[in-house]
């Protein structure tokens, strides 16, 4: 697997990482068998950034990876913020310690590698203070570096304003593609590394979805379809499922011979050089293959990937539901 420097962290960490939200339960959760399974493979295939939050199983996921044996080199990034003891107007210093206490705890760790904003509003992160109490818990050893995951561009850009941030994870996929203008120049210049989540688009971007697909009452596409529970741009990147559909079958004559969809998708990702790790969510051990292969796929061609930005601004852009 190759590896990618993680922003002033300097963390040499998989640019195929794992997201570990299906060990805690956001589909409804894995067995524990399973999810052992998933971190062997991850160990076996050399993906040594694991990403996960406080709220994914009300802390089951940081306590499987907890109870998990990891692997050389894994780096673990957890999230906060989300909690109901914090989100979404009672955040404090203190309450914050005792979030990052609690993970720390549950993932067998006397200090935390990454703990990272987890989309707290953006009144607060207009607010200020929550930064530096970040700065504050780093300095005290709790923590050895801090980021932001974010809903939007404007979050993004707001964060990277901070000097002590060290990571920012955003939506970026072929159905979100504007932060490759707007942010990762910035976050270059500032030396954040950007970790990548929803890079299929909650699987959208697959191919694997077709007019009779349906979901699970308890899963989040089924749900949160058109924004009912959290952010929509959370789910199918905020495109409309069956919109969605039609524009992944145009991707499908765009995509170079051969190469799978979910790869080309992945492979668009790992070729803006900005990015340092992209997040993808298995339910399964043997999905894990699929993902890091993605890795090994030879870059697409400048032409290709501006043309991919057109069709975005024409065909997409004008789709996606709850801002970018």
């Amino acid at each position: 697997m190759k590896k990618r420097r993680l922003g002033k962290t300097g963390f040499e960490v998989s640019e195929i990482g794992l997201g570990c939200w299906q060990l805690g339960g956001d589909f409804g959760p894995v067995g524990d068998d399973t999810a052992t399974a998933i971190l062997d493979a991850a160990n076996a295939a050399g993906v040594t950034f694991w990403d996960t939050a406080d709220v994914y199983g009300d802390g089951l996921s940081e306590s499987r990876i907890g109870r998990h044996a990891k692997g050389a080199g894994v780096h673990v990034a957890t999230k906060l913020g989300r909690g109901s003891g914090l989100y979404p107007d009672h955040y404090s210093k203190d309450g914050i310690r005792r979030s990052l206490e609690g993970s720390a705890e549950r993932l067998g760790v006397t200090a935390l590698d990454l703990a990272q904003l987890h989309c707290v509003p953006t009144a607060v992160l207009q607010d200020g203070a929550i930064f530096g109490w970040m700065d504050e818990l780093k300095a005290e050893g709790l923590i050895r570096h801090w980021g932001a995951s974010v809903e939007t561009i404007e979050e993004g850009l707001l964060c990277l304003e901070q000097p002590g941030l060290a990571t920012l994870q955003i939506i970026f996929n072929l159905f979100r593609q504007d932060a490759a203008e707007a942010l990762l120049p910035m976050a270059a210049e500032k030396d954040v590394g950007i970790i990548v989540r929803l890079p299929l688009a909650s699987g959208l971007l697959s191919g694997k979805y077709d007019k009779d697909t349906r979901f699970d009452a308890t899963d989040h596409r089924n749900y949160n379809a058109d924004g009912q529970a959290f952010s929509v741009g959370e789910t199918f990147g905020g495109i409309e499922l069956a919109r969605g559909i039609e524009l992944v079958n145009e991707l499908r004559g765009l995509a170079p011979s051969g190469m799978p969809m979910s790869q080309f998708a992945l492979r668009w990702i790992l070729d803006h050089p900005q990015v340092s790790s992209v997040i993808a969510g298995v339910s399964k051990p043997e999905q894990l293959a699929d993902n890091v292969a993605a890795s090994e796929q030879n870059s697409l061609f400048p032409a290709l990937m501006g043309q991919l930005m057109a069709w975005y601004k024409k065909e997409v852009k004008p789709e996606i539901r709850g801002g970018v």
